[in-house]
């Protein structure tokens, strides 16, 4: 314990190996949902169930690990929501690569991250982006995620004249999603900690005994089938979208990076009298390492958790806190059984055989969480500047283009074209950075293009 003492600065932060512990493990109460998405959400890429759920919590062991040990924050990493989303939806879903090539696409982005934090250009990139936009892509993709939910609990389906509409409410699935949802967000409103993951266990239980959710007729295969797949053959052929998917991701993770580590570490004091967070290049390396070590095994792009506030609330102020969050992801493993139950697709069942060609997705064990998940990423909206129509109008492109498009890189592209082309005709042009202007040329030519 004084090894621990010393090494972490435990007493010197004002803390205790006990809160330490207490803050780690409540930190990863909050976040473990993940344990419980990233599995479902990748596998509609393709990839196999066992294979992400051993890659994401490595994955994220290692990255907990990393900011513990070498920043000494705790701030804890996982695979982060939106990322994963793009990942499945777009890079192997609209674009048309394989998941091994998603991964090789992960990569490289990880080795951006890595080589930018080495020589301190991450933190500058933030200032090519103008601040609606920042403020509005957090909550494009949280609504992009809600639908998505809303999808899987068969709250909203298909319909040929109006594209979308409201499902059969009254049937089992929709009831059990809505229901899961205000349980959900019942527990979030108490401050019930790691209130998330119980809505998720309670959610799966009811649709167990009420015949919702019947157990799964095959049992998860924990295997390394993902680690070290990562191929890059198909990103010749297809390089501008491999060029435009590395870059959304770059920025993606960015901007959940630094605002974590800015909203956080001002709750937990760490930021100093010059507004500067000490070791702040530690824990941006840590995190594109992460990122790396997320592609080479398996997963999609990692990122720091907002939900480590929770764990500073709780009283951890070391990386010890981080390295204990780390532990139980690794732990999580083997709960590999309780995994694949909550992720189960239960479509063929809910819709009936005659209407599983094509095949529709339902898994509702999972539902809740994306809608509750996707209304907490909508807090930024408030910072858009919405009395000014070059600063409100591409912040509400971005939402629209994304949600209605159903792409997450179509909705960042068209907030950064309409952001120049709006400050232009308006006569203020010296209000977009360089940068911008040619980036929104870029993709404006990429449309004219296709």
């Amino acid at each position: 314990m004084n090894a621990l003492d010393r090494h972490f600065g435990v007493t010197a932060a004002g803390s205790s190996i006990r809160q330490e512990i207490i803050g780690g493990l409540t930190t990863f109460a909050t976040m473990s949902y993940i344990v419980f998405v990233q599995p479902t959400v990748l596998s509609a890429a393709g990839m196999p169930f066992g294979g992400v759920l051993l890659a994401t919590c490595v994955a994220a062991a290692i990255g907990c690990f990393l900011m513990g040990g070498l920043a000494r924050y705790p701030f804890s990493l996982a695979p982060g929501m939106g990322e994963n989303f793009f990942f499945a939806f777009v890079v192997c879903g609209t674009m048309g690569f394989s998941w091994q090539n998603g991964l090789g696409i992960t990569f490289i982005a990880g080795l951006m991250f890595l080589v930018l934090s080495l020589f301190g250009v991450r933190e500058r990139v933030m200032e090519v982006l103008p601040d609606g936009l920042k403020n509005a892509i957090g909550p494009a993709i949280g609504i992009f995620i809600a639908f998505v939910g809303m999808q899987w609990g068969g709250v909203v389906v298909p319909n040929p004249a109006t594209i979308v509409s409201l499902g059969d409410i009254t049937r089992g699935a929709p009831l059990l999603t809505l229901g899961g949802v205000l349980l959900i967000s019942a527990l979030v409103a108490r401050g019930i900690r790691g209130g998330i993951l119980i809505g998720i266990l309670a959610t799966c239980l009811i649709g167990y005994l009420s015949g919702v959710m019947p157990p799964p007729t095959d049992s998860p295969r924990i295997s390394g089938e993902t680690v070290f797949a990562l191929r890059f053959d198909e990103l010749a052929t297809h390089w501008q979208d491999a060029l435009l998917a590395i870059g959304l991701l770059f920025f993606m993770d960015l901007f959940d990076t630094v605002g974590t580590l800015v909203g956080v570490s001002r709750q937990a004091g760490f930021i100093g009298d010059d507004g500067k967070l000490p070791r702040a290049g530690r824990a941006f390396f840590s995190d594109a390492a992460a990122s790396c070590a997320g592609g080479l095994l398996g997963t999609s792009t990692l990122t720091t958790y907002v939900e480590s506030a929770t764990g500073v609330a709780a009283g951890a102020r070391t990386g010890l806190a981080a390295i204990v969050t780390g532990i139980c992801f690794l732990c999580a493993i083997l709960l590999a059984p309780v995994v694949r139950f909550v992720g189960q697709d239960i479509g063929p069942v809910f819709y009936g055989v005659e209407a599983t060609a094509p095949h529709v997705a339902m898994y509702p064990g999972v539902a809740p969480a994306l809608i509750v998940v996707g209304f907490l990423m909508m807090t930024p909206l408030r910072n858009v500047d919405w009395d000014d129509i070059t600063e409100s109008l591409p912040a509400f492109l971005t939402i629209a283009m994304m949600v209605f498009g159903f792409a997450i890189h179509e909705g960042i592209s068209a907030g950064c074209v309409s952001f120049v082309a709006v400050k232009l005709a308006a006569g203020r042009w010296k209000e977009v950075h360089p940068l911008m202007f040619v980036i929104g040329v870029l993709l404006a030519a990429r449309y004219a293009l296709m």
